[in-house]
């Protein structure tokens, strides 16, 4: 089994660091630097921000909190939320991203993908894909923070996305998000076996039995936990014992 990455995964709505149920009623946490900076110091592999308002006005608005983020943390950063050109990829790696994760943009323009992975590398260029179970085996990928239905088979997207360019999938489950209950299992595992790249599980991370659960039964190639994390319900160096003595491999620290 190859080793398995932790990541942070913090969304943003304006300066605030914020957390919600199924994407929505947000709630302010606090300030996003300070968390990066604490994940990082307690030896997270990987940090992903999200602008959870960024499709809402058409703009991503982490310039600042990404350029400071990278001044003090030296882990790879993933943004996403409303990029939506070569040209809005390009501003957040000065700013100092390693990665972009696009997903309404992507729906809307899918050569956007080959255009990103052309131009920076598919390593540079995530699909993040917001996935809602319309029955048994069947999900639909939705934009916006789960709002806006497209139509779209996640698992047919998903293969699409990864034919034309992109190097990594950010797979949510918007009827887990927020809710402790754990991973879809079922979607992880039907994505990850369709395509050739590697999939990060968000989305429902209640305890280390949900990560360990997702990653020996979904297949996942990484987990993004969010509110197990902010709140302090478990302590990253924790969750890495607990997940090593699972039997995973994981980075040591």
């Amino acid at each position: 089994m190859p080793r398995i990455r932790l990541i942070a995964r913090l969304d943003i709505k304006g300066p605030n660091l914020i957390k919600g149920i199924h994407l929505e009623g947000l709630r302010v946490v606090g300030d996003p630097r300070e968390f990066a900076r604490r994940y990082y110091e307690e030896g997270i592999d990987e940090l992903v921000y999200m602008d959870s308002v960024a499709s809402l006005y058409g703009r991503n608005s982490l310039h600042d909190i990404v350029r400071h983020t990278a001044h003090d943390v030296f882990v790879p950063l993933t943004v996403g939320g409303g990029i939506r050109s070569v040209d809005d990829v390009r501003e957040m790696l000065r700013a100092g991203a390693d990665k972009v994760a696009i997903n309404t943009a992507a729906v809307q323009r899918p050569e956007l993908i080959s255009e990103v992975a052309r131009k920076f590398g598919s390593q540079c260029m995530v699909l993040s894909i917001e996935a809602k179970r319309q029955g048994k085996d069947r999900w639909e990928a939705y934009t916006d923070n789960g709002r806006e239905r497209t139509g779209l088979d996640v698992l047919a997207w998903a293969r699409r996305g990864v034919e034309l360019g992109a190097g990594e999938i950010l797979l949510t489950s918007v009827d887990q998000e927020g809710t402790r209950r754990g991973f879809d299992c079922e979607l992880v595992r039907a994505v990850s076996d369709s395509v050739p790249v590697p999939v990060i599980a968000s989305g429902g991370m209640g305890g280390v039995e949900h990560l360990v659960d997702v990653v020996q039964r979904g297949h996942a190639d990484a987990v993004a936990m969010a509110d197990i994390l902010h709140y302090n319900r478990l302590a990253l160096p924790a969750i890495r014992e607990a997940a090593t003595a699972s039997g995973l491999e994981v980075r040591a620290i």
